[in-house]
């Protein structure tokens, strides 16, 4: 089965996709890692995680308005639902997701 692109699955899940627009050279990038772990597994599932390096999909990246990373964007439907930039506490991130399932 053919790969599909990162545009196909966030435009076509009927589940909310969290994005984590990342880096590998970028030390917050790393920090929040543990934190949306933890965060996805609270929410058991019933929001699916995609990271996105944006060295390697620039063009995604740019198509986003993404200016600084980290930066995370919540998606259903190929509807954008939240989305902020920065370092961001895990109870906030868990607060703000909650609010979308």
């Amino acid at each position: 089965m053919a790969k599909k692109s990162i545009k196909e699955v966030i435009s076509k899940s009927q589940e909310a996709i969290f994005v984590d627009f990342y880096a590998d050279w970028c030390g917050p990038c790393h920090s929040m890692d543990p934190v949306i772990s933890e965060v996805m597994n609270e929410l058991d599932g019933k929001v699916k995680l995609l990271k996105v390096n944006v060295d390697k999909h620039p063009q995604l990246a740019q198509q986003f308005g993404i200016r600084s990373i980290p930066h995370y964007m919540l998606f259903k439907r190929g509807k954008i639902l939240w989305r902020k930039g920065g370092i961001i506490t895990k109870r906030d991130l868990a607060k703000s997701l909650k609010g979308f399932i």
